[in-house]
């Protein structure tokens, strides 16, 4: 039996406001614009996406399962824009088949630059979803799936069973991403690697009518889940939430696949769907994975380049860390608050050069004509945040 294990990444950031040199507002995101794009996405994809996981649930009798990972900056946006996804996200916890798993509150790279502020940040998220969901995590997943053995090690630390990352080909060789692994020097915590392959059909290959395989029908991917049997035991469907309505529109037939395809799945018994600490109750690992450099879901390249590829984006993000101290003793919350959104790995994402063949991915959503002028406006409200520290 191959068990499918769907996670979703829920997450919008806080865009910020054009922010000139000469500017001195202690105001530096841009709500109106966060507005229009999360009830946007809101109504294209998680108001509909939620109502048909909750349809599945019913339909399949709690046989269907998924997981989630939900950002404190998108469920702050959710509580001041739109109440009613949050809701629909709580009906999906009620019904016993969702999980909620854990990150980093404002989604950020803090574990590169500040352990303290990493961990201050993950407790927050757990807080936040044992008060929405009444479920405290057992499962982490690092900030778009970035990791190595010592984000494990520090993970383990917080008393995590688990941890989330991606399969990569560099990583694995020879080995499958269908079965559970430990990380090096390790004791309990289990790895769960995402099956790329499988998952990126669905993520960024299900509207491509170049692609060789297209139609993706429900019947064809259910045989690819099958194949699985006899090597290995878990299928995880690692995926942005956004998949649904809005990477992949509508039209594309992405929701009439996503509504057929447990029954597909599951037709003869051969498969089921767990959520992610239910594979953990139910595998045992067969090895270990060592990861002694950084890798991510991100791009081709499965690394940190997408956020630390270039001067600008190194620069931020050490200008942004060392101002933690002074930001800290200022005792200003709502500084605090303000700096933290700053940290979300999206404002440096979009001082990314390296466009080539992840160009698409890193227009989503952003706000600027190019790099520079996202490192620009960015450095600009860190003066400014400084200059608040300073008096």
């Amino acid at each position: 039996m191959a068990s499918v294990v769907f996670y979703f990444q829920v997450h919008q950031p806080y865009r910020l406001r054009r922010y000139s040199v000469f500017d001195s507002a202690p105001s530096y995101f841009d709500d109106r614009n966060n507005e229009q794009i999360l009830r946007k996405v809101a109504n294209k994809c998680y108001l509909p996406a939620n109502k048909l996981m909750l349809d599945l649930i019913k339909m399949h009798e709690g046989r269907f399962r998924i997981s989630y990972s939900v950002t404190g900056t998108v469920i702050e946006q959710f509580r001041q824009w739109m109440p009613e996804v949050l809701e629909s996200f709580v009906a999906l916890a009620r019904t016993g088949c969702v999980e909620f798993i854990a990150e980093t509150y404002y989604h950020s790279l803090s574990f590169l630059y500040s352990r303290e502020e990493f961990i201050h940040q993950t407790q927050m998220h757990c807080d936040l979803m044992e008060e929405l969901f009444g479920q405290r995590p057992r499962v982490f997943r690092n900030t778009e799936l970035t990791y190595n053995n010592d984000v494990a090690k520090a993970v383990e630390g917080m008393g995590f069973d688990a941890i989330l990352t991606e399969g990569a080909d560099h990583v694995l060789g020879y080995r499958s991403p269908t079965f559970i692994y430990r990380p090096p020097n390790c004791h309990k915590l289990r790895m769960l690697l995402k099956n790329y392959r499988l998952a990126d059909d669905i993520a960024f290959r299900f509207g491509n009518r170049a692609w060789e395989e297209w139609p993706l029908t429900t019947e064809k991917f259910a045989g690819w889940v099958d194949q699985i049997n006899g090597n290995g035991y878990v299928c995880n469907l690692f995926m942005d939430y956004e998949t649904f309505g809005e990477h992949q529109w509508e039209d594309t037939g992405i929701f009439e696949f996503m509504r057929s395809l447990p029954g597909a799945v599951m037709a003869g018994c051969k498969n089921d769907f767990l959520t992610v600490s239910q594979v953990l109750d139910c595998y045992e690992p067969v090895g270990e994975v060592d990861v002694p450099h950084m890798i991510s879901w991100a791009d081709t390249e499965r690394d940190l380049s997408a956020w630390l590829g270039n001067s600008m984006q190194s620069n931020a993000l050490h200008d942004v860390y060392a101002l933690s101290q002074a930001v800290m003793d200022s005792g200003d919350t709502d500084l605090i608050h303000q700096w933290r959104k700053l940290q979300t790995s999206d404002h440096f994402y979009y001082m990314c050069t390296k466009y080539f063949a992840d160009g698409d991915v890193h227009k989503y959503f952003n706000p600027y004509e190019s790099p520079y002028d996202a490192y620009i406006n960015y450095m600009n409200i860190l003066d400014n945040v400084r200059s608040r520290t300073e008096k």
